[in-house]
Formats: C-alpha cells, structure tokens, sequence
C-alpha cells in the first residue's frame, strides 16, 4: 500500500477523505474516497499547496466552483495513489470530463458540500460513471419530470407511489447522468435524459436501465444496464460500473 502520508496535507475547506462505501454493491478492485467541502473555508493558495494546478476556467469562477474542483480532484488523486500508487491529477478534457490514465477508469462528482471519485483498472470494468444529487423536493420534482422522465417513465411514475415521486425523479436524473459518464468515454458520442429510461427500480438501491438509441455498434437501442445508489444525509449518489 502506497504511503499516502507522501500527499501534501489536505486544505482547512476539505474534511479527511473518507473511503466508506456508501451503495449496495461494492465495486471488486476498485477505490472510492469522498470529503466534505466549505467553501468559505478555501484560500487562495490552497491549489499550490495540494499541488494541484487549476484550469484557467476554474481560476476565473467563483469559489463555490473551486472547492468543488479542488475537493474531487484530491479524492481522485488519493484513490489512484491508493489503487496502484499512480500519482496524477486528472485534467478536464475538451469534453469536460476528467482524463485519466490509460490503464484506469474513473469518475468524479460534486454535489452541496462533498466531492467523491471511484477507480479502478480497465482490466476490470471498461466504464465508472457517478453522480451525486441533492433530492429534490416534491414541488420541484413534480416541475421537473417532464424534462427529465420519458412518456413510459412518466406513466410508471403516475402509476406508482406518490410520496416516492421526489425520490424517483432525482434517481432517474442521477442514474441517467451516471450512465452518460460511463458510456461517454467508450462511444465518444453526447445523448440525453429523453436516450434511456429506467426500467425498474427498489428501495434497495437496485436499477435497471434500457437504452433508447443506437451509441456505437456495441451500445444499441434496447441494450440494458444496471445501475445503483445509496441515500445519505438529504443526497442520493448513483453509479454505473461496466464491467470489462
């Protein structure tokens, strides 16, 4: 196990990185590690000081923006140390995803207040896709549905609980934003909330997902996936892990 004392200290606006799994199904040979952020706790030279050098887009934003980038990147950073003692900081891509090294998949997310990022060897899962939402209330859930649902989404959703609605509104937006992360990298084509729909899911953590467009020869309309996520302190984190 690499020494991870070898990592600059943690900034005052980052907690200790956490590596509790907080889903239902672990992630075999991979590393999770989340912190919780305060902005109003970053100071200017905090980048410096991680060692982690920030794109001219993130100097230039607020300090919201910058504690989030510079929460998930030390997370990643951490996780990578600990998968196989890589030292790197993933830049952000012309896509604006993260760039990871050529033998890992990854993810990063940031919601109010925490940042996590999952690794783990290509040999193993060919895609990692995550998100982190704060759920939404039932008034905004209800506004949203339409933009994030699909018609048969829609007519599952009339047809089943109606206290679940927040709850299911804010699952189906995350899954489907942890599916764009998984798959994106390996078709390198952009699609939408209206290209999947969630098929099934239980209060177990369990999803299943169907795509509704054809992305590459492989990921063809009707194929399905699997997808899970956890609930923790008013936050819903989803994944997608494809395997290789």
């Amino acid at each position: 196990m690499p020494d991870m004392n070898s990592l600059p200290a943690l900034p005052a606006c980052c907690t200790p990185l956490d590596a509790h799994w907080p889903l239902p199904e672990t992630v075999a040979h991979g590393v999770f590690l989340s912190t919780r952020f305060t902005p109003s706790q970053l100071v200017p030279d905090d980048f410096q000081r991680s060692r982690i050098e920030p794109p001219a887009s993130i100097q230039r934003s607020v300090a919201k923006r910058q504690a989030e980038f510079l929460a998930g990147r030390l997370c990643a950073r951490a996780a990578l140390r600990q998968l196989d003692g890589t030292d790197h900081v993933p830049a952000i891509g012309e896509d604006r995803a993260p760039i990871w090294p050529a033998h890992v998949t990854g993810s990063i997310t940031h919601g109010s207040g925490r940042a996590a990022a999952i690794v783990a060897p290509k040999r193993h899962w060919q895609g990692l896709g995550m998100d982190l939402e704060d759920l939404l209330s039932a008034e905004r859930a209800e506004r949203l549905a339409g933009e994030i649902l699909t018609p048969a989404e829609m007519q599952r959703m009339a047809a089943g609980d109606a206290e679940q609605l927040a709850l299911l509104v804010t699952l189906t937006f995350s899954v489907k934003e942890s599916l764009f992360k998984a798959l994106y990298p390996l078709v390198r084509k952009r699609f939408y909330f209206e290209h999947a729909e969630v098929l099934e899911w239980d209060l177990h953590g369990q999803v299943r997902l169907r795509l509704l467009t054809d992305l590459s020869s492989e990921w063809r309309n009707g194929s399905e996936l699997q997808a899970q996520f956890g609930l923790h302190e008013g936050q819903l984190l989803s994944l997608v892990a494809i395997p290789a």
